[in-house]
């Protein structure tokens, strides 16, 4: 899938929650249903470019994302999603029944940063039209790709695995930490959450380790090839 990375500071899910005073994901939207993730660690390497990290949030079946909005515990994060090409930039065109927000963090005093996604999600009209074409030497972009996401809940020790389906390659993939907290999640929280990631021919698989109750681990493998 082509994507276009499209700002969001202003802009799968784990629960469909109630309305967030101080969130603005179903704002001017009727009706619209609230989606909150967990709390995501964003990575704190120093290097160049600095490391991301991605989540997906998914609507309820029926539903597509129509707006989106996010809390941060550090203003030095980076928050942008991943929306799709297509005219014109709207819900069910832009976006689908899931987006990806994608992290970075750009300060230089870091102390366990994470920020919690929210999605407004209203019910599914169908998408935009696309003009006809003629065969010809270029093409609009399609939808290549695929993401195949698990997100699951660690207690104590745990293996998550994801893979790509038979008649697909895997061409790209990432593991995101995260916690179902209330509020942010203090950096001794968030540094007792450890993943290894093995990646294999077709998908990935990770053990984590949650050494104070308990996080959350997203796998998303993304594949190419399919029929």
């Amino acid at each position: 899938m082509k994507h276009v990375l499209i700002a969001a500071l202003v802009l799968g899910a784990l629960t469909v929650a109630p309305a967030a005073g101080a969130t603005n994901e179903c704002r001017g939207l009727n009706p619209c249903v609230p989606v909150a993730g967990p709390w995501v660690v964003v990575p704190t390497a120093r290097t160049m470019p600095r490391p991301q990290a991605q989540y997906q949030l998914t609507c309820p079946r029926g539903f597509v994302v129509a707006g989106i909005d996010a809390e941060l515990s550090d203003q030095a994060i980076d928050l942008a999603f991943l929306g799709t090409s297509g005219t014109p930039v709207s819900p069910g065109v832009t976006t689908s029944r899931s987006i990806v927000f994608v992290a970075s963090y750009v300060g230089d005093r870091p102390r366990g940063p994470t920020f919690r996604p929210h999605i407004g999600c209203i019910p599914a009209t169908g998408g935009g039209t696309r003009t006809p074409t003629a065969v010809r030497a270029v093409t609009p972009p399609g939808h290549p790709t695929i993401r195949r996401v698990v997100t699951a809940r660690v207690r104590g020790e745990s293996t998550v695995n994801v893979a790509c389906r038979a008649d697909e390659r895997l061409v790209g993939w990432y593991t995101t930490r995260g916690f179902g907290t209330a509020s942010p999640p203090a950096p001794a929280l968030v540094a007792s959450l450890h993943v290894k990631t093995t990646v294999s021919r077709n998908g990935l698989s990770a053990l984590a380790r949650a050494g104070r109750g308990q996080g959350i681990v997203q796998l998303g493998a993304l594949c190419a090839g399919g029929k």
